[in-house]
């Protein structure tokens, strides 16, 4: 949940992104049926995403996953499937159209404390004024990130983040 005084926010719009290089891509290969970076970063296109045992319908759903622009790590490509992974560590195969290339991420969603509130500031300082507040597990789109800060969007607000502090994007991982 995001909340700004006076009102509570919650959920986000996609946006597009693309990504540059940084010290992260060292262990990427370039994906077998794309030729996209491997592992990568995307988001589920809609409210339901069948996780499943192998890359097939025939094989049996392990997940249904139920948030639209939750993000997932693709692990590896096979035909038309993807081998993802999300942040729980849950690892399965979703069919790549269900998928998609907008970046997103999720507040610190290892957070122990599930109300703890985490700041969102009006600049990529640690004492820039606070604009909002998140909880863990909200979905952030990540707008862009540079010199370990993300800016996001949630909704209509938009800010800044220690890019350690979100899931969806690596460390010292530049998105322009």
């Amino acid at each position: 949940m995001l909340s700004v005084p006076m009102r509570t926010l919650a959920g986000a719009a996609l946006l597009g992104l693309t990504v540059s290089s940084g010290a992260w891509a060292q262990d990427m290969q370039a994906g077998s049926v794309t030729g996209l970076p491997v592992p990568r970063y995307v988001s589920l296109k809609t409210d339901r995403v069948n996780l499943r045992e192998g890359p097939s319908k025939e094989h049996r759903t392990r997940w249904v996953y139920q948030r639209a622009g939750l993000p997932v790590e693709i692990t590896a490509e096979f035909e038309t499937w993807r081998r993802v992974r999300d942040s729980d560590g849950a690892e399965g195969w979703v069919l790549h159209s269900l998928l998609s290339g907008k970046r997103t991420a999720l507040v610190a969603p290892w957070a122990k404390n599930k109300s703890e509130i985490l700041p969102m500031r009006g600049k990529a300082a640690a004492d820039a004024p606070v604009v909002a507040e998140l909880q863990p597990g909200v979905i952030t789109n990540v707008l862009s990130c540079a010199q370990s800060w993300c800016r996001v969007a949630v909704r209509n607000i938009t800010g800044y983040i220690p890019q350690e502090r979100l899931w969806g994007v690596y460390p010292n991982e530049k998105v322009d």
